[in-house]
């Protein structure tokens, strides 16, 4: 089979990478700047065997797509801004009861109603912190529209791979973008399939204590267990057993830290001699990638850190790197999200943050100049 050049938007180029990954249910609600994923997964979906559900609003789409992915299903969601903060008490419970699932955040200007058509990137740390509890966390950041159908696509093998939510954040510009990709034919991405559970039904167990992460088995498949967002036990039947508690709370946390170097994906562009780097995501990483360009034409030894994926944070990379160059620029379409955590794991250079709020993108023009300040 070919492979097949279009012109897609970023968020056509998502619709792309879920049914590539193998997606089959999609529950959602519509809002700008993500609805044209629901769009896109409505007309296609049922033609793979899929099945479209619009619900009647940002949690209870999340939950559908919960109960999809326990029925066995690949599932995703889709939302921005103020959706994504209505999604985050059933983000909480597919944490806990480890499901599977991928949730696609479009950032948008905020907070609340904000700016529904302008781009930003103020939901990183939500990201990571806006459900209660301690909870692992994998979001996954693409800057390109080709990028989105990979990452996407890595969205869900981490989710199977893991069992665990995995959040898709790109923001407004991407989302809207056309550009020229190419779809991968089947096999050319890996695609990563939930793991078979293979014991007796009498011996099954979703969270056996035995296993860093048990399979998940379907429900309707005659394995019966229970789920709930409640501590439990193997069973999945509540507990209020305090070592139980315990032991649950730190697994979970457990296999996402154990497995960093799986699930940390940076791109690095002119690191070797750089003496100020540029760490950004998103579609200010284009900006950045011209400034660091043009900073290279004009003899300064420049360099570019972009991560791929944002949660776990690539506090190693930026450590490690902060040793050897004068200073680390930030540039984010927040008021300092990220500069706060590079200056977290920065051990040497100076931390600069470039921030813009006002829900136009940061030009190539910004980042040179702070590069040329401080290198």
């Amino acid at each position: 089979m070919a492979q097949k050049k279009k012109l897609l938007q970023g968020n056509e180029a998502c619709v792309e990478g879920a049914l590539y990954a193998g997606c089959k249910f999609y529950a959602g609600y519509p809002i700008t700047p993500s609805t044209e994923i629901a769009e896109g997964l409505s007309v296609r979906l049922p033609k793979v065997g899929g099945k479209f559900i619009q619900m009647e609003d940002e949690i209870a789409s999340i939950a559908a797509a919960i109960g999809g992915s326990v029925a066995g299903l690949k599932s995703l969601t889709a939302t921005s801004g103020p959706g994504f903060s209505l999604k985050q008490e059933c983000l909480g419970y597919a944490c806990i009861a480890e499901i599977p699932l991928v949730i696609v955040n479009v950032m948008r200007g905020g907070p609340s109603t904000g700016y529904p058509t302008g781009p930003s990137q103020a939901d990183i740390m939500q990201a990571k912190w806006g459900t209660h509890g301690d909870h692992p966390v994998i979001a996954v950041t693409p800057s390109y529209v080709q990028e989105i159908l990979s990452e996407t696509v890595r969205a869900f093998n981490l989710a199977e791979k893991f069992r665990t939510p995995v959040i898709v954040l790109y923001d407004e510009i991407i989302g809207h973008m056309r550009e020229p990709i190419t779809i991968p034919v089947p096999g050319e991405l890996e695609v990563i399939d939930r793991e078979k559970v293979t014991c007796e039904a009498d011996e099954y167990f979703p969270y056996d204590e035995r296993y860093e992460i048990a399979p998940l088995a379907p429900f309707g498949s005659g394995y019966r267990f229970h789920v709930t967002g409640l501590n439990h036990k193997k069973d999945g039947f509540p507990t209020n057993d305090s070592k139980q508690i315990d032991a649950n709370n730190r697994r979970i946390m457990r296999k996402i830290e154990n497995h960093k170097e799986e699930i940390w994906k940076n791109e690095e562009t002119f690191l070797d001699d750089a003496e100020v780097v540029v760490f950004t995501l998103g579609s200010t990483a284009r900006s950045a990638r011209f400034a660091v360009n043009k900073a290279r034409e004009e003899g300064i030894k420049a360099g570019l850190l972009r991560p791929l994926t944002i949660w776990p944070f690539p506090d190693k990379a930026i450590t490690e790197l902060s040793k050897r160059v004068k200073a680390i620029i930030v540039p984010e379409m927040n008021l300092g999200q990220m500069t706060l955590e590079v200056e977290r794991c920065s051990k040497k250079a100076d931390v600069v943050g470039i921030h813009r709020v006002d829900g136009e993108p940061i030009t190539p023009a910004q980042i040179l100049d702070a590069i040329k300040k401080h290198k």
